[in-house]
């Protein structure tokens, strides 16, 4: 809904943001208008983030600074000011010559669990001529926690759970879920190697990148061998090996917070570096566990290990 309703004020903003207060300015209209730029925002908390913003954008730009009140509205909110966040000021000011601004907000890291959904809404306190009917004068403010991430908690025990096992068991799976031994690639600090990820002895890596907190993305290097062909399909179609990679076509993630990865993968089969073909794309979840939780599957829940 977000995404519908930045593309609906960015296209009805395209005609009056070339609108002024001074004549130089206006190419459309006098209209002034001010408003917050979505109607709702999502925002990641972070550790060590001194604020994250909201933006506010007005079809006009003035000769003059313009500032706003900026105000809480409790009603439907479950963050409480204070304790989940606080604002860096109660106005906001529109610079001379510009068209946009940022209220800014403080988010307690330490004080948001990761399972939290919480929420409140703002209003922008303005003369009455300057709200646009289309638009209002408020937004709703969201608020998810954006855990530090630590390669460590990728490591250890984990439990694989991925759709080309129910395609493809081969002759040593049983189940779609494998509990496999993972660590750290001693060459790249945000690399965890998975042992035995989905058949024995054929390792494979995956990536984190850590550049943009708001956007965990994990990927997987091209042409990683997962497994031979006639193990799996039966046959050889190429030159006997199953190859993996991430794919191109959908994000994958990784958790920090609850410790797991989303990784959608492209399966291919090649023969001296030419493509034979496609085997599919494969939906995997990874989750990693404590030694006492891998003791306690292997031991109750019959999963045996993979290391």
């Amino acid at each position: 809904m977000k995404r519908i309703i930045t593309f609906i004020l960015a296209t009805g903003l395209c005609a009056f943001l070339a609108t002024g207060c001074q004549e130089e300015y206006t190419t459309y209209s006098d209209a002034e208008y001010v408003m917050f730029s979505d109607s709702v925002s999502l925002n990641m908390v972070l550790e060590n983030q001194d604020y994250f913003t909201v933006p506010v954008a007005s079809t006009t730009a003035c000769d003059y600074d313009r500032t706003f009140g900026v105000e809480i509205v409790d009603q439907g909110s479950t963050a409480i000011e204070g304790v989940h966040y606080r604002l860096a000021s109660n106005t906001v000011t529109i610079p001379a010559g510009k068209r946009t601004a940022d209220v800014q907000v403080h988010g307690y890291y330490d004080r948001i669990e990761p399972s939290d959904t919480l929420q409140f809404s703002l209003r922008l306190v303005m003369p009455e001529q300057l709200e646009w009917d289309l638009y209002k004068d408020r937004t709703r403010v969201r608020m998810l926690k954006g855990c530090t991430f630590h390669v460590e908690d990728f490591t250890g025990w984990c439990v694989v759970t991925s759709t080309f096992l129910q395609d493809y068991p081969g002759v040593e799976n049983t189940s779609i879920q494998r509990l496999i031994r993972t660590e750290r690639d001693p060459n790249d600090p945000n690399t965890v190697i998975m042992h035995s990820w989905l058949f024995s002895g054929y390792d494979v890596r995956i990536r984190f990148d850590t550049s943009d907190p708001a956007k965990p993305l994990t990927t997987m290097p091209e042409d990683q061998v997962m497994s031979d062909e006639m193990s799996v399909f039966g046959k050889i179609n190429g030159d006997n090996k199953i190859l993996v990679t991430d794919n191109a076509n959908y994000y994958s993630f990784y958790d920090a917070c609850a410790g797991n990865v989303k990784l959608w993968t492209q399966v291919y089969v090649k023969n001296m570096g030419t493509m034979v073909g496609t085997v599919g794309s494969y939906y995997n979840i990874m989750e990693w566990i404590s030694d006492e939780e891998a003791d306690r599957l292997e031991r109750e829940e019959g999963m045996k290990k993979y290391e």
